[in-house]
């Protein structure tokens, strides 16, 4: 593989509706107002490679019509295998010392296939797997933090159906966002998976009283985290 990667590696999570889009994009224009050499990619990416349409199928219910009707390890391959024909994009920017921001990471399959099992030892078992899947046979890099936004399920309902409505029409959502008990084990899984201590995990409440914090709030909180890192490495 080569020397280790010299860049940063930044991990945005969260379930559905939490704002991972608008806080990817807001680090990224941050990071690049502080000078820094920034790329970013969102996962799975839908219009390049070879796995993205194969995901649109899963996710418009052509495979079936409720998400936990599909075998988590089976779904999980196809989310597996767009970041793996990645992988050398992200090694080469880190490469150069790049800080790479990803919405949407390995933690993301993870979540929302491990949310299918209510068994917590198969859904340790699961975890693993993935992690043993996207790391060490497809030999991701791994994060330097991950930035998990944790937000009640009903707020981010509500954000999602503002979002439909406004930006993107999808009749109902995907097979993911339109169940919002799956949605909330979703939610409960990433908690999960944050609170087991694999790699460097930042929990950002988004919660304020009456409804999500700003997002230049959430954003100032992120900001302070990857300063850190970036610090440290100096």
């Amino acid at each position: 593989m080569g020397a280790a990667p010299s860049g940063k590696l930044v991990a945005i999570c969260g379930a559905d509706g939490t704002g991972k889009t608008t806080q990817t994009e807001r680090l990224v224009q941050w990071a690049a107002g502080e000078g820094l050499e920034v790329r970013t990619v969102s996962f799975p990416r839908y219009e390049e490679g070879f796995f993205g349409g194969l995901i649109r199928r899963y996710l418009r219910g052509e495979m079936a019509a409720r998400a936990g009707d599909v075998d988590p390890y089976l779904a999980a391959l196809p989310y597996a295998c767009d970041r793996w024909q990645a992988a050398p994009l992200l090694r080469d920017w880190l490469a150069q010392g790049c800080l790479v921001v990803c919405n949407r990471y390995v933690p993301a399959n993870m979540a929302h296939q491990g949310a299918k099992m209510s068994d917590t030892e198969q859904r340790a078992e699961f975890f693993r797997w993935v992690q043993e899947l996207e790391y060490e046979v497809f030999e991701l890099p791994r994060p330097d933090l991950h930035v998990l936004l944790d937000l009640p399920t009903e707020m981010a309902l509500e954000l999602l159906a503002g979002r439909r409505a406004d930006e993107r029409p999808r009749g109902g959502g995907d097979i993911h966002e339109r169940d919002a008990a799956y949605l909330e084990l979703t939610a409960a899984a990433y908690r999960e998976i944050a609170g087991r201590g694999s790699g460097r995990w930042h929990v950002v409440n988004c919660a304020g009283q009456g409804g999500p914090l700003p997002p230049a709030a959430i954003a100032r909180e992120i900001q302070r985290e990857v300063r850190t890192i970036i610090c440290k490495a100096g």
